[in-house]
C-alpha cells in the first residue's frame, strides 16, 4: 500500500496470531518489488488495541483470511468501519522445491497487487 500509494494514508498491518517474524519466503518475494518486510513484525488486533490504536479510528479493515475476517468483524461490532474481504490463497506449505514456494508466495503477492489496484486504481507512487 505504501510503496504504491504513498504515506499519506495511515496503514497499520495486523493480523489474528502475533508474535511471529515475517516468513523469508514472503521477505523476498516483496523484496523483487524493492518492499523491505526483513524488519516488519507481526502483530495482532489486542497488541494494536493495547498500544493505543483505536480500530474505530480506521476507515477500513483488509482481511486475507477468513480467520482475520471473522476477528475484524467480532472487534467492529460496535462501530462503524468498513471491512473487505481479499481471499487470498495461503502460500504456506505449497511447492516442493525453494522456486515452487517461491512461486506461491509470487502469486499471493501479486494477487494482494491486483486487489490493491482493482479497489484504488494505478500506482499514485512508485518508489
Amino acid at each position: 500500500m505504501k510503496k504504491f500509494y504513498g504515506t499519506g494514508t495511515y496503514v497499520q498491518s495486523a493480523g489474528v496470531k502475533a508474535d511471529m517474524e515475517i516468513d523469508g519466503f514472503s521477505i523476498a518475494v516483496c523484496q523483487e518489488i524493492d518492499v523491505e518486510l526483513s524488519r516488519h513484525r507481526s502483530r495482532s488486533f489486542d497488541q494494536m488495541e493495547d498500544w493505543g490504536d483505536d480500530l474505530g479510528s480506521f476507515d477500513l479493515i483488509v482481511a486475507l483470511s477468513p480467520a482475520s475476517q471473522r476477528r475484524a468483524l467480532e472487534l467492529t461490532r460496535y462501530c462503524h468501519l468498513d471491512i473487505a474481504y481479499w481471499p487470498i490463497m495461503d502460500p504456506t506449505g505449497l511447492g516442493e522445491s525453494r522456486e515452487a514456494k517461491l512461486d506461491s508466495y509470487r502469486d499471493a503477492r501479486d494477487q494482494i497487487i491486483s486487489h490493491l489496484l482493482d479497489r484504488w486504481g494505478e500506482p499514485t507512487l512508485l518508489t
